[in-house]
């Protein structure tokens, strides 16, 4: 990797001068919350040789949690001792949509359509304005924690532009079960990094609201794997790779009518065109309404709420026309995921009840 940000003597943040060989945390100022001051936290890790500067960023929507468990395992990884470079974890970007369990910010805008932001727009805009100044444009990569939203959950997998050879390498490097090619979309903050020259992986896993420890323990692993492959830690024993299944398009299958969804597919599952994957009752009647795929592909998302309205987007299935190979790498994600872990300290702690 050429780096146009390569590590020097000192990383500025907000206006603090770090060192190499540091790990810190510092809070940088944003917009009051009415009258309360509010803070953004940053843990900023450096390693004492050089190398690449990388930023990990969970709740940019305020109610997808997993990044942030991810977050808070990684930083206890005895390994990061080993780092080359710079790691920029920030557990909590939209600080207010979490105190508040909403995806959107006060004014009520995503502040995932927000960037680059402005010092004198809303109060999104100027939030995503302070993170991308301070921290986004200071970096080599970024990889961006998300889940569903409410009420949908994703299977385990990296969106990023399959087109690009260098971001293409590190996607399927993290070992989610998918990786998919998306495009960009206005004022994203994977739109407007890449604008800048700056890769960003999006890693999609689980629901709104909720943890799942296997999504999270993915989502650990993935981040070391990314770092290793750009010689920022050291390279694993272990010989065997988990390869992706790698599809280039994908499609949401809507409710064709109003009443209760009564699904049969799960995620992961592997489905032939015209299979039924769920049905829709009348709640006052005796009418069924068949839900079929309409070409063969890897459920990848789905609602999670049983009530819909006519239009309401239901399954997202990626194509797929390999389906025996599809089914044999998506096995894995059924797995105790990580249960021999390399990460002995991560093991003694208590797990996430399912």
């Amino acid at each position: 990797m050429e780096h146009n940000k390569m590590d020097k003597d000192f990383v500025t943040l907000g206006e603090q001068n770090i060192p190499k060989g540091v790990n810190i945390t510092i809070n940088l100022e944003l917009p009051k919350l009415y009258n309360t001051p509010t803070k953004l936290p940053i843990h900023v890790i450096r390693g004492k040789k050089d190398g690449p500067v990388v930023f990990v960023s969970a709740a940019v929507h305020g109610d997808e949690l997993n990044g942030i468990e991810i977050i808070r395992r990684l930083r206890k990884l005895n390994i990061l001792k080993r780092l080359k470079g710079t790691l920029i974890l920030v557990p909590i970007v939209n600080v207010y949509g979490t105190m508040t369990l909403s995806r959107y910010m006060p004014d009520r805008r995503d502040l995932n359509r927000s960037f680059p932001g402005s010092v004198k727009g809303s109060l999104a805009s100027r939030v995503a304005n302070i993170f991308f100044k301070e921290i986004v444009s200071k970096c080599d990569l970024g990889i961006d924690l998300h889940t569903a939203s409410i009420h949908k959950s994703n299977l385990p997998q990296i969106r990023t532009n399959t087109k690009d050879e260098f971001t293409y390498k590190l996607a399927k490097a993290f070992e989610a079960p998918v990786v998919l090619h998306s495009e960009l979309r206005d004022g994203s903050l994977r739109q407007v990094a890449q604008e800048e020259g700056i890769p960003i992986l999006l890693y999609e896993a689980g629901e709104a609201l909720r943890f799942d420890e296997t999504c999270i323990r993915i989502g650990v692993k993935g981040i070391v794997n990314v770092l290793r492959e750009l010689n920022m830690l050291p390279i694993s024993k272990r010989k065997s790779k988990r390869l992706p299944v790698i599809t280039r398009s994908s499609q949401w299958i809507r409710a064709s009518e109003s009443g209760v969804l009564r699904t049969i597919k799960a995620l992961g599952d592997i489905v032939k065109k015209d299979e039924i994957i769920a049905f829709i009752d009348e709640p006052f009647g005796d009418a069924s309404f068949e839900i079929k795929s309409l070409f063969d592909g890897i459920i990848i998302g789905k609602s999670e709420i049983p009530l819909v309205q006519e239009g309401d987007a239901i399954f997202h299935i990626a194509k797929f026309k390999n389906l025996e190979a599809a089914e044999t790498k998506i096995e894995y994600f059924n797995e105790e995921i990580l249960n021999d872990s390399e990460f002995f300290e991560l093991n003694n702690e208590e797990i996430i009840e399912e």
